[in-house]
């Protein structure tokens, strides 16, 4: 076998590769033997069939097959002769397949690119730390209580914090927009989910009355079409309801998995969890700070086909949170270029991190395995079912062991970068900076609430507790 190999742009490869003759016909003739013992053809005896006819019948298919698995076999010998490591998948490209002729091809591809570690000790950011005070529990309490709260009819005026019962319909210009109308529609005052002055014009509303409202849409509204028009809101209110709050008693506690120890015991469970979190998210904020800083320190060309693949998978995740109705969305809507920039951070990321696993020979450590899927297994009531269900599936395991090994890499950066604690408090920490970001979101339903069987620890992963309207 034959090869060359060039450089042509940045970190894309072209490798030429001749393979002899010879080892293509000894293929097709072993292959076409192989053949003649187990095919069929009428007027022939089974494995009596001339070796002309088997040419005949099936020489060019079998050919063509073994050209293929040639080409490939000889591609992966070849980058492995000349000690290359490809990113992605090769364009192969025959150049002579003629019968009874040398078979040459160009394999044109993508290598991974030599990574130079930045020294971490450059590397300076804050580490965020808090503690959970008696007021942050108390805090938390009050949300799990709001979260299970129910809605009871009241005869008065509404104030902010009840919910009304609603018709309503919106005209611009005199016509009803689209969108603009809904029977018996929930809207508690004070959450802001309308446009400005919508909630406050129905204070002091009582069921039956009707109520109308001149006000204008904002200039950054979502719908381009109303942005800054006036708009005139009919509206009929069919119910004033009031929050009534759940009593802090043993039927509350149990509904979070506390079944012992009463208001303290569900205290101490709150504040344990809340501790948690506050670890998770701690380390989630240095790491977000760091990774950027990482990004800046070490400048790499990133390969277009790792780029590729990883826009796929963003492109998917964004799928998937659209539900049922993603398997009718047509995927060119979400074009590479809405992914690209974060896809390309975290290849570059992914570079990184992998350079400093080789360079130090790490793999995920078993106790600090065992540890997060201990630290997972405490927030369930079986917590030894979730870790033998952790331990008995491959695929979750492999993604704990993937997110530890991760752990101990940002600690070998830890412990050479210059870090400053920083004291904040318990809201500032565990505030996501966007909607499901470090994966802090929903901490008021993490803080208490526990699930109690595999099928729970399955779907832990699939999706956020929290949601926003």
């Amino acid at each position: 076998m034959q090869v060359s190999i060039e450089t042509t742009t940045g970190l894309e490869r072209r490798m030429t590769i001749g393979v002899p003759a010879a080892e293509i016909e000894n293929a097709v003739a072993a292959r076409l033997a192989e053949a003649a013992k187990t095919v069929k053809i009428n007027g022939f005896r089974k494995g009596k069939i001339p070796m002309s006819v088997i040419k005949n019948r099936f020489g060019q298919g079998v050919r063509q097959e073994v050209l293929g698995d040639v080409m490939s076999r000889a591609y992966y010998a070849a980058v492995t002769e000349q000690n290359v490591k490809p990113a992605g998948q090769p364009r192969i490209e025959p150049k002579s397949l003629d019968e009874g002729k040398d078979l040459e091809f160009v394999a044109t591809f993508e290598v991974y690119p030599e990574v130079t570690l930045a020294d971490f000790s450059a590397i300076k950011a804050d580490k965020l730390i808090a503690d959970v005070t008696d007021k942050d529990v108390d805090t938390m309490i009050e949300n799990l209580r709001q979260q299970r709260q129910n809605w009871e009819e009241v005869k008065r005026q509404a104030k902010n914090g009840d919910m009304v019962t609603i018709d309503f319909t919106g005209s611009v210009d005199g016509e009803v927009f689209p969108g603009g109308t809904g029977k018996n529609t929930n809207l508690v005052l004070g959450s802001e989910r309308m446009i400005p002055g919508f909630e406050k014009g129905l204070l002091k509303a009582k069921a039956g009355d009707e109520v109308s409202l001149d006000l204008t849409f904002p200039e950054d509204y979502r719908n381009k079409d109303l942005a800054g028009k006036p708009v005139v809101f009919t509206i009929t209110v069919n119910k004033v309801s009031a929050a009534v709050m759940p009593e802090l008693n043993e039927e509350f506690f149990t509904a979070f998995g506390v079944n012992e120890g009463g208001l303290e015991g569900f205290r101490k469970e709150v504040a344990s969890n809340m501790e948690r979190e506050l670890r998770k998210a701690s380390k989630n904020r240095l790491k977000t700070t760091v990774m950027d800083m990482l990004l800046e320190q070490n400048e790499l060309e990133v390969p277009k086909a790792l780029t590729g693949a990883e826009i796929h998978v963003l492109r998917q995740q964004a799928l998937q949170q659209f539900g049922a109705g993603a398997k009718n969305l047509d995927p060119s809507l979400l074009p590479d270029e809405l992914f690209r920039e974060q896809a390309e951070k975290r290849v570059k990321l992914g570079l990184i991190l992998g350079e400093v696993i080789k360079q130090r020979g790490m793999r995920a450590e078993a106790a600090k395995v065992r540890e997060a899927i201990e630290d997972i297994a405490a927030t369930y009531e079986s917590p030894e079912e979730v870790i033998n269900w952790y331990y008995s599936n491959k695929e979750q395991l492999d993604a704990v062991e993937s997110a530890v090994l991760e752990d101990q890499v940002f600690d070998v950066i830890f412990e050479q970068a210059k870090l400053k604690e920083v004291k904040v408090s318990y809201e500032e920490l565990t505030r996501p900076k966007a909607p499901g970001a470090d994966g802090e979101a929903g901490t008021e339903k993490k803080a208490a609430k526990k699930k109690s069987s595999k099928k729970a620890a399955e779907s832990a992963d699939e999706s956020s507790e929290g949601s926003a309207e």
